[in-house]
């Protein structure tokens, strides 16, 4: 799967990229403020709120998030069960928050997602939900949909139940603090045992095939004379794998509980065609690090260090495999479609619910599938709908997630105009069309400024470069060769309109 993210960290709104980005959320009609009675629905449920009959609230769960975070959708307690492991994986219990068929619910089927923009997140419930009493916050009394594993040896669950319970969260950790304790040997049991977990799931999905896509986290900021930006790029940590690997197991439960009880609705994707892979294995081959014959897509993804401009290039290139996702609702009869390539196996959203919509009908279904009880008439009926709800507020997201990364690197390079700089093809020349609309296509899956963007009045061969600091994609005028270095000239970097320029020095 895939895990990138630019992190919000611009809050001057005097600055040019603050009015860029202030003007990219009005320009695609991104959501602001909540409506006045889904606030009242809001405030309701929190007031009158009930906790789960269930008390769990003696587990010692804990939360792994990035630091910043506060919308905490899932905790995590691991112990040793036999020779193998129980596992028990809180997600919040978003639906309880939410009264069907009220304003409240009406607002986040349009909103559909929560929304990640560098100058700032866009929730998909109200704050007094997503960020307080519906966030598994430490020391917090919460209710819970509870998944309950046991796994064995290799770590392959051998039973699951879900369940609504009360939990209370004992820690709230972060990656890094955790990575750290992990490396240093100071880490509690449940941080251990995760580790030890995490890489049998890793093992698990290389064998049946799958893969992860951990592209480098990104953030932004200001130069301390106020004059320019910066990026830094953060590798992935192991941990967050691990952890994801947790999540990956729940979401794979999740979709087998529906499929065996004929109803809910999956996430699914097509294998790559031969076609698409065979230009990923020659680019791959071209930017110096072969996909070779006998290891598996999984396999070769581990291997890439985003660290590596070259490597990183692949990372960005591999991403286009992973298209074609889409949700498959089922009702009586399981789809003839049912698996998630990039996964390897049947999967489900439903671990995020605080921050995606499909996930809280998913919780609810697989709750009354495990315990035998009748799905809620207000989630099945609503199986329909959702794919077309998550379809639209995804490629939203996805175009927000573009321009906005199109805008940031325009203000990464604004003070380097006339510069020179060391670069490696990504894409090799081919004859740009004078289209006159403003947008040339890019091989490396985005539109607009530097990422393959062109005016629509050159006639001459381009390319897609990529130079090293500030890490940038555009295109660049002139003949080249993929995987090649070459020397190139900064002559336009424009941040209004996304625009940037580079040319090929000969």
């Amino acid at each position: 799967m895939s895990h990138q993210r630019i992190a919000p960290n611009v809050s001057e709104t005097s600055n040019q990229l603050a009015e860029a980005l202030a003007a990219l959320r009005t320009e695609l009609e991104l959501p602001a403020g909540y409506p006045a009675e889904a606030l009242r629905d809001a405030e309701a449920a929190v007031s009158g709120h009930r906790l789960p009959a269930q008390d769990l609230t003696g587990v010692p769960f804990i939360t792994i998030d990035p630091a910043s975070s506060t919308d905490l959708d899932q905790a995590l307690f691991i112990e040793r069960s036999g020779n193998g492991y129980r596992v028990l994986y809180a997600i919040s219990d978003v639906p309880s928050f939410v009264p069907p068929g009220g304003a409240l619910d009406a607002e986040t089927r349009h909103r559909g997602q929560t929304y990640y923009a560098p100058d700032g997140r866009i929730p998909l419930h109200p704050e007094i939900i997503s960020e307080h009493a519906g966030s598994l916050l430490a020391g917090q009394d919460c209710g819970a949909f509870v998944w309950d594993f046991e796994l064995d040896a290799e770590a392959e669950f051998r039973t699951v139940s879900v369940r609504r319970a009360s939990v209370r969260s004992r820690a709230k950790l972060n990656y890094k603090g955790v990575q750290s304790a992990i490396d240093s040997g100071t880490a509690d049991p449940v941080l251990q045992l995760l580790k030890e977990v995490g890489l049998k799931r890793v093992e698990l999905e290389r064998r049946r095939g799958g893969a992860s896509l951990n592209m480098p986290e990104q953030e932004i900021v200001q130069l301390p004379d106020g004059g320019g930006y910066r990026i830094v790029a953060a590798p992935s940590l192991p941990v967050e794998d691990w952890n994801a690997q947790v999540s990956l197991m729940t979401g794979m439960a999740a979709a087998q509980l529906m499929l065996d009880g004929k109803v809910g609705i999956l996430r699914t994707m097509p294998a790559p065609d031969e076609r698409s892979l065979l230009h990923f294995k020659r680019q791959a081959g071209a930017l110096g690090k072969p996909w070779t014959e006998g290891t598996s897509y999984g396999e070769y993804l581990r291997t890439l260090d985003g660290k590596d401009p070259r490597q990183l290039a692949i990372l960005h290139s591999a991403g286009l495999l992973f298209r074609g996702a889409g949700y498959t609702p089922f009702d009586g009869e399981v789809p003839g479609s049912v698996m998630q390539s990039a996964i390897g196996a049947p999967y489900a959203h439903t671990t995020a619910p605080l921050r995606r919509l499909v996930d809280r009908f998913v919780l609810v279904i697989c709750e009354a599938l495990s315990n035998g009880t009748e799905i809620p008439a207000w989630a099945r009926d609503a199986l329909p709908s959702l794919p077309e709800i998550m379809a639209s507020s995804d490629q939203l997201a996805a175009k927000m997630e573009r321009l906005a990364l199109d805008t940031v690197e325009a203000a990464l390079l604004v003070n380097h105009v006339g510069q020179e700089f060391d670069a490696v093809v990504i894409s090799g020349s081919k004859p740009a069309k004078n289209n006159g609309n403003g947008n040339g296509n890019s091989t490396n899956g985005h539109n607009g400024n530097g990422n393959g963007n062109g005016n629509g009045n050159s006639h001459g061969p381009s390319g897609i470069v990529q130079i090293a600091e500030p890490a940038v994609t555009a295109r660049c005028d002139g003949e080249m060769e993929s995987g090649t270095k070459v020397r190139v000239k900064l002559l336009d970097a424009d941040i209004a309109t996304r625009q940037i320029t580079f040319e090929l020095l000969q």
